[in-house]
């Protein structure tokens, strides 16, 4: 069995405590900005809706988040679990990046996730709007990669 095929838990049913921690893997992932690592956890055939963009498969993803992460500079992420049952989770986010004019945003958004049994995800859905801030604005000025532990979560941050 391939490495990406191997499962990945924690795996479905989730549990609130389970889904907490899927969603957290998840995020430490997306913040490391290496379309590969996180390509991983999708299963070969992935299906996504991004905004307006539909993708299948892991190297459509990896080629999306190649384009995202050039043009989304100092991107730093937070997800949050809003609701789980079975296979399936919900999750809000907010992340913080600016162009490459210098001009910062925050992005909010909820995704709908469905894993196959090894806690691959297998569809992923994507609603996301952009808000224009300030650099004075900005909430998340942890050093890039991975939020730590003690930094406040979306809810902490009132978002």
């Amino acid at each position: 069995m391939e490495p990406a095929e191997q499962p990945r838990p924690p795996l479905p049913p989730f549990t609130s405590e389970t889904a907490t921690q899927k969603v957290r893997l998840a995020e430490d992932a997306w913040n490391s900005r290496d379309p590969q690592r996180v390509s991983l956890a999708y299963t070969p055939d992935s299906s996504w809706r991004n905004r307006a963009e539909f993708l299948t498969g892991r190297e459509a993803i990896q080629e999306f988040l190649t384009r995202k992460w050039a043009r989304e500079l100092d991107y730093r992420l937070i997800k949050e679990l809003w609701a789980c049952q079975g296979n399936r989770i919900a999750v809000r986010f907010a992340y913080e990046w600016h162009d490459d004019s210098g001009h910062w945003y925050r992005s909010y958004g909820n995704e709908n996730w469905e894993f196959d049994d090894r806690g691959l995800m297998q569809r992923r859905i994507a609603s996301i709007n952009d808000l224009p801030i300030a650099e004075s604005d900005r909430k998340y000025r942890w050093p890039l990669g991975r939020r730590p532990d003690d930094h406040p979560g979306l809810s902490d941050l009132g978002l």
